[in-house]
């Protein structure tokens, strides 16, 4: 199949969606979505589309499958040098029209993706952990099915879906679900206790606000 006849093909998903589904980037967004970042940036969020799709009817743990594994599919890239900032949280459409982005930015498309999906919000967590492969401080998104819980951890570093005890490279500090901070359970179970950070909260009340403006 060319170029010319997949995006036709593609622009069709968008098309034959049934009436009361509300595609996950709406035809105005991706107008100016492929506007600013061009034709294959378009079609990336077709793809994205039709693997949301795929999975809607599922339950979560192939849902978490597909979103792991098509973001990963995006390049890293430091906040640095995509955004000439420290430390800066993009939207989904941010991320995946640059298709570069840093550990925070896969953690905040993944979210998304899976609420879009019908996740329970307070299932998951964007969760501060502690690398020892990269000696460094990292992101990744966690699935608790229960408050008590082993959460499951979808990485960027690392294409597998793995429980939590079985990333002995992560230690985890915080989990954090844009209502509430916990310090993580030393046992690996749950999602710890619920503690104070001024920081986490105001870089969630900013991305809250870029999404609302439909940021790009």
């Amino acid at each position: 199949m060319n170029i010319s006849k997949a995006f036709l093909f593609l622009s069709l998903l968008f098309v034959c969606l049934p009436l009361d589904a509300k595609p996950y980037v709406e035809k105005d967004l991706l107008k100016k979505i492929g506007i600013k970042y061009k034709r294959f940036a378009k079609k990336r969020f077709f793809f994205l589309q039709q693997t949301l799709d795929s999975v809607k009817e599922e339950d979560d743990l192939p849902k978490l499958d597909a979103v792991n594994e098509f973001y990963n599919e995006v390049r890293y890239s430091s906040d640095i040098k995509v955004y000439r900032k420290k430390d800066y949280w993009a939207t989904p459409w941010e991320f995946l029209g640059k298709d570069k982005g840093d550990c925070e930015d896969y953690v905040i498309s993944k979210y998304f993706a899976l609420i879009y999906l019908g996740v329970d919000s307070k299932k998951l967590f964007f969760t501060y952990v502690r690398s020892s492969k990269f000696k460094a401080a990292h992101m990744v998104l966690t699935y608790f099915e229960t408050p008590r819980s082993e959460p499951l951890i979808l990485d960027n570093n690392n294409r597998r879906i793995f429980p939590a005890s079985r990333r002995k490279d992560l230690t985890p500090i915080y989990n954090f679900n844009g209502e509430s901070l916990y310090k993580a359970a030393k046992t690996g179970t749950g999602t710890g206790k619920k503690v104070k950070n001024k920081k986490a909260h105001k870089k969630w009340d900013q991305l809250k606000l870029n999404m609302k403006r439909k940021k790009i």
